[in-house]
């Protein structure tokens, strides 16, 4: 699987894999970024034996569907964020403090069916950024393409 990285300079992306890889909690989900743009990020999972959550049925754990919503839609408001300090001319020794603050306020998870499947994408889009607040919006699919998981996360970016 290759990595996009649509509109991303080299110093961007490197940026945004070393936010990504700080964090120990991803690489114990197994979280992979697929796609990371202006307009959308994607993180794939494998389902694996200690990610379930109901062992009868073999589903997928709540806890690791909204953990991997939270890292998409955090993704896609540091990217935001970024972006948005780019275009505002940011001093760039200024940005990493900035940054420094990204963290969850708030989200909201909404279960649509089981977590059933193989191989998981959770993608998120920007619904809105601000000087102090991004928002966005997440999906959680199978690989058939099964709708799971919808959320709505807010993010402190400022």
């Amino acid at each position: 699987m290759t990595l996009q990285t649509d509109g991303f300079s080299k110093t961007e992306l490197t940026l945004a894999m070393n936010f990504l890889d700080q964090i120990p909690f991803n690489k114990l989900l197994g979280l992979k970024p697929k796609l990371l743009t202006d307009t959308r990020c994607e993180f794939s999972m494998n389902m694996r034996d200690d990610l379930v959550g109901n062992w009868l049925q073999g589903i997928l754990h709540g806890g690791a569907i909204s953990t991997a919503l939270d890292v998409t839609g955090g993704a896609m408001a540091l990217i935001a964020t970024w972006q948005r300090m780019h275009k505002n001319e940011i001093p760039k020794n200024e940005r990493p403090q900035k940054l420094a603050k990204l963290g969850t306020i708030d989200m909201r998870v909404d279960f649509l069916h089981p977590g059933k499947g193989k191989e998981f994408t959770a993608s998120a889009t920007l619904l809105r950024i601000g000087n102090k607040v991004a928002v966005t919006r997440m999906e959680f699919h199978n690989e058939e393409g099964l709708l799971i998981a919808v959320g709505t996360g807010t993010y402190l970016c400022g």
